[in-house]
């Protein structure tokens, strides 16, 4: 039985925290202050994003304690009794709350991070939104828009306090992750069902578009380093498409908005999933994990972790742990891997949801 239940039955079986019975609705009443550390079901560990299967079903989020040894499995089902959509793209927070994006569902559904009940949801101004992050104390969600029509895509600005998008901000095709620095918001341009190769730069104080950075082909990922400069990791373009590039490392200075490096891989090399700890930079490339500087980038010889099946990873705790999301056949639930980073020794195999794909530090 999951942890949430637990917290049910104690709830539910402590004499204190009832109240009366309404005679007419047969609604219990429950004392409506409980103690909130009770509550907090779900701090302090990871939130785990779930796609679900494509048009069939419901994506999920699922928990894991910080010890990365138990996982609690669709926790807003457990908690509201519903699903969050089709198509479990990606979270965003902003304070307490979390922001579950459901692509094919054009849904965003509110929560409490801590205890996952439902708190809004918000269903108009969006069409196939992929990302969200906070600026300035205003929600953005990147959107593909109509994915065959490559002129409108947009990021959606929301207001926090209604839940309401109050407008638009057209980007190139294919917006996809997207980080802020205090100052800007960059928007990865992935390209949608095609190629592209551009980062947005927004200016969360006007709303408006203030530059557009050319990097290489299939922007996938977002880093910033302890210098402020902005990281871009493009996979390049596939050799499906008939026209293959390498896949390219663009440094960015982000109070110039200038490119200061790019450094090119090989051309059938077509990597994903950047991460920088400190200055530690690992990558994922045909079945490795690759580990280099951001001090001295150089292109490492042999991975750190080899014949390993990705869908996604994350290095966290302070570089000492990297955890892989694996989607299997991508119909049937996958699992986390958890590896120490001292040794790069596999400790822990987690069943999850059907096609993990993104984890979150939940403090």
């Amino acid at each position: 039985m999951k942890f949430y239940k637990f917290l049910l039955i104690a709830i539910f079986g402590t004499l204190f925290l009832f109240a009366c019975s309404n005679d007419d609705d047969g609604i219990v009443v429950i004392d409506p202050n409980p103690d909130p550390e009770e509550m907090l079901a779900f701090e302090n560990g990871f939130l785990v994003t779930n796609q679900g299967p494509f048009n069939t079903g419901f994506g999920s989020v699922d928990f894991v304690d910080a010890t990365l040894t138990t996982a609690d499995t669709d926790i807003y089902q457990d908690v509201n009794g519903d699903n969050l959509g089709n198509v479990v793209q990606s979270i965003g927070f902003s304070g307490d709350l979390a922001y579950v994006v459901a692509n094919v569902s054009n849904r965003i559904t509110v929560v409490n991070r801590f205890t996952f009940e439902e708190v809004a949801r918000i269903e108009t101004g969006l069409e196939n939104p992929r990302y969200f992050v906070e600026a300035n104390g205003k929600g953005y969600v990147s959107n593909w828009g109509d994915p065959n029509i490559a002129t409108d895509d947009y990021v959606a600005v929301i207001d926090l306090t209604t839940n309401e998008v109050t407008g638009t901000i057209p980007v190139g095709e294919g917006p996809e992750e997207m980080i802020f620095n205090r100052f800007n918001l960059y928007v990865a341009n992935q390209g949608g069902f095609g190629v592209n190769n551009t980062v947005t730069v927004i200016d969360p104080t006007t709303d408006m578009v203030s530059s557009t950075i050319i990097v290489g082909d299939v922007p996938n990922s977002l880093q910033l380093d302890t210098d402020g400069n902005l990281w871009v990791l493009a996979g390049g373009s596939p050799a499906f498409t008939g026209n293959e590039t390498p896949g390219t490392l663009t440094r960015i200075n982000t109070a110039s908005n200038q490119v200061i490096t790019t450094f090119l891989f090989g051309l059938n090399d077509h990597p994903n999933y950047l991460n920088i700890s400190g200055s530690d930079l690992y990558y994922f490339l045909d079945g490795g994990v690759f580990k280099t500087t951001t001090v001295n980038f150089q292109t490492p010889a042999t991975p750190e972790l080899s014949g390993v099946n990705f869908f996604n990873m994350f290095v966290v705790n302070g570089g000492a742990t990297l955890i892989g999301c694996n989607a299997g056949d991508f119909a049937s639930n996958g699992t986390l891997e958890i590896y120490n980073l001292g040794d790069n020794s596999l400790t822990t195999t987690l069943n999850v949801g059907i096609i993990p794909d993104n984890v979150y530090v939940n403090p």
